[in-house]
């Protein structure tokens, strides 16, 4: 079923899943929050707090990874780039000390030996550093292991990913997604970066319980935390999209039920399938999968990724279900994180 053609059919049975946001809105602790489901061709969205429409975009964080990785997979579609290549290939300096052996396909599922984030990143953001900084310090980063013996989560080595995008398609990032991504699902109100909007119009995060590479709520990284003007602009590959909760919803469907839009439909079973080694985190390219990737009632075949802002997506193929909450209360200022409990339910309501 094509996008255009979705029903507008409310899926009632998933209203209880939105108590645990509403609740958390009523009771001060989170801002805002935004939750799009679907099961099979009925579909439904909710607001709360100061977002009021299925529309507003909220900082995204990490979910950025899944499109940034998208916008790679166009290219290798395209026979532009080589999963299977060494890195090295379209990064000429990234050689020495075991960088050599790093290959594509190791960035995308957290493989590389490539650190979270460089050394100087506080540093970097402070100063207002453009992202070639950012690429130049994780060129030069060392590795923690060598390649494809362990895995540690890696925004660093998207990063580079996105770069080798960058250098092979002559298109800045945000111009690749735009092209290849946003546009042709219809994710209007999609972006990576501003995308032209004033952000002091954007639902902002509430940073006081903001992750430690993004300030830790210091009010001495006002300048370059999540709702600062540099940060929603920088466009960072691993977490600057700014999206909505059904435009989320739009790439997760065409995830699980590829068009042709975007993505060859073995390109996208890649995405969301492990293809790590076994005894390594299982990894898609850019998703998470399984269980560990979804809900608590998520199955083997679920993939999906969550967000340091408060963000979560998932779909399970196995009940034709896709569910995604953006939130504006940091994924660590409190277990269980409405998110999850929201996502929880949908998973229980969607096997009834």
């Amino acid at each position: 079923m094509t996008l255009q053609a979705q029903a507008e059919t409310v899926p009632s049975r998933f209203e209880p899943a939105a108590g645990p946001l509403r609740d958390a809105v009523n009771v001060g602790r989170i801002n805002a929050a935004a939750m799009w489901v679907r099961q099979g061709d009925a579909e439904a969205t909710w607001n709360f707090g100061s977002s009021d429409s299925a529309d507003d975009p909220f900082l995204i964080a990490s979910i950025s990874k899944t499109m940034t990785v998208a916008g790679m997979l166009a290219l290798v579609d395209d026979g532009e780039i080589d999963l299977d290549a060494k890195a090295s290939r379209y990064l000429p300096e990234f050689t020495g000390d075991g960088r050599e052996g790093v290959l594509v396909w190791q960035l995308l599922t957290h493989v590389s030996g490539l650190p979270d984030q460089v050394a100087n990143n506080a540093e970097l953001r402070s100063s207002h550093s453009p992202l070639a900084a950012f690429v130049a310090a994780a060129l030069r980063a060392p590795l923690a292991f060598p390649p494809g013996t362990a895995y540690s989560y890696s925004s660093m080595a998207i990063l580079l990913a996105a770069e080798i995008s960058r250098r092979i398609s002559g298109l800045s990032l945000p111009e690749l997604l735009a092209n290849r991504l946003f546009r042709p699902l219809g994710m209007t109100t999609t972006s990576l970066g501003l995308g032209g909007r004033d952000p002091e119009k954007l639902i902002a995060c509430q940073v006081e319980s903001a992750a430690p590479e993004s300030g830790a709520g210091d009010a001495a990284a006002r300048q370059w935390d999540w709702n600062s003007r540099y940060w929603r602009d920088f466009g960072a590959p691993w977490g600057g999209v700014h999206a909505s909760a059904r435009d989320v919803g739009r790439f997760l469907w065409e995830a699980m039920h590829p068009s042709g839009l975007t993505l060859r439909a073995a390109t996208y079973r890649r995405m969301t399938t492990n293809q790590n080694p076994a005894g390594l985190t299982p990894r898609g390219l850019g998703f998470g999968v399984g269980k560990a990737a979804s809900s608590r009632y998520g199955s083997p075949l679920a993939f999906g990724h969550t967000g340091a802002t408060g963000t979560l997506a998932w779909a399970d193929p196995k009940t034709d279900t896709a569910c995604v909450v953006l939130t504006t209360l940091p994924g660590t200022a409190m277990k269980p994180h409405p998110r999850q409990l929201a996502s929880d339910l949908v998973g229980q309501l969607a096997m009834s």
